[in-house]
């Protein structure tokens, strides 16, 4: 059993009812728990592990059912700040014929605006006896919960915890591409593992294969590069490798590479080869998808184990 700490966001995905439509002729939405990090720490829990929660969330309505919603997953929510005026963010994900995703914009309230961003307690007992730190690069776009996200790098490195990188790139969030890469660059370089989706790793690196990504990230044991429903190639402590996704009947994938990520985590521990460990992630994001939504979609490791099985 592992000691996980995800820190970022935490929000509502107001999930369009209809498929197929543009975010604009959208007649309804179904506002669903989501934010990746969080995602992540829910998923960990389900498939065994202790996750704790750094994030800041409004003192609203909103905030106070995603705090509840963390809590009944099992996870340690100490780590949440409460803002007193900013709100807790939500964001519309409208969704393709297939069930992909897209994510659209936050109605009438400028991005930089809402309590994720302002993030400013990283708690040091949180770090004493975790084995991994997982962030995201949404953090980084805006001042204050980046200089929580750097603080953080510093409490995991003192305490000898595992730091995991997943790109979770959303331009939505960022003011541009030129400002947004540099800054990933720099968090990249103090990774251990990091997860890229196959376009990320192109628009960062410009390059796509993990061996070729190696030269970039000279503190990675681990790198990981999705590509949707097609495979997943990885790098991890020199061996290489390839998985084909799975074929399952799709709904959704919002969550799907949370779940991905989760399934990751879990494994990392265990001393499993990197195939194995790929495989049971990948079985992880593929069931994620059948149902609507990141978190109540998400699999149980008996669930993934038994999928296996198959």
């Amino acid at each position: 059993m592992s000691t996980i700490i995800c820190l970022g966001e935490v929000l509502f995905d107001l999930l369009a009812n209809e498929n197929g439509v543009s975010s604009e002729n959208v007649k309804s939405w179904t506002p669903l728990p989501g934010g990746a990090p969080a995602n992540v720490a829910c998923a960990v829990v389900k498939m065994g592990d202790r996750s704790r929660f750094i994030g800041c969330v409004g003192k609203d309505e909103a905030g106070t059912k995603l705090a509840e919603k963390l809590t009944n997953e099992g996870v340690d929510i100490a780590g949440i700040q409460y803002h007193p005026t900013a709100p807790t963010r939500q964001v519309q994900v409208t969704r393709s014929i297939d069930g992909d995703r897209s994510f659209g914009g936050f109605g009438n309230i400028s991005t930089d605006k809402f309590a994720d961003t302002q993030l400013s307690q990283v708690p040091v007992e949180l770090f004493i006896d975790a084995d991994f730190l997982l962030l995201g690069t949404i953090s980084l776009a805006y001042p204050i919960s980046a200089a929580s996200t750097w603080k953080a790098v510093e409490l995991a490195t003192e305490h000898e915890v595992n730091i995991m990188v997943d790109i979770n790139w959303r331009p939505t969030f960022w003011t541009s591409v030129e400002i947004a890469i540099p800054k990933i660059q720099q968090l990249l370089a103090k990774a251990d593992y990091v997860k890229f989706a196959r376009e990320e790793a192109e628009l960062i690196y410009g390059e796509r294969l993990p061996q070729a990504l190696c030269k970039y990230l000279p503190k990675a044991l681990g790198i990981f590069v999705t590509d949707g429903s097609n495979i997943c190639e990885y790098w991890l402590n020199g061996e290489t490798g390839q998985q084909p996704a799975f074929t399952v009947d799709t709904i959704d994938t919002t969550g799907a590479g949370d779940a991905f990520v989760a399934g990751l985590l879990h494994q990392l521990g265990t001393g499993q080869s990197g195939a194995e460990i790929v495989r049971y992630a990948s079985a992880a994001g593929a069931l994620t998808t059948q149902q609507a939504g990141a978190i109540d979609a998400q699999p149980t490791d008996t669930e993934i184990r038994q999928f296996l099985q198959m």
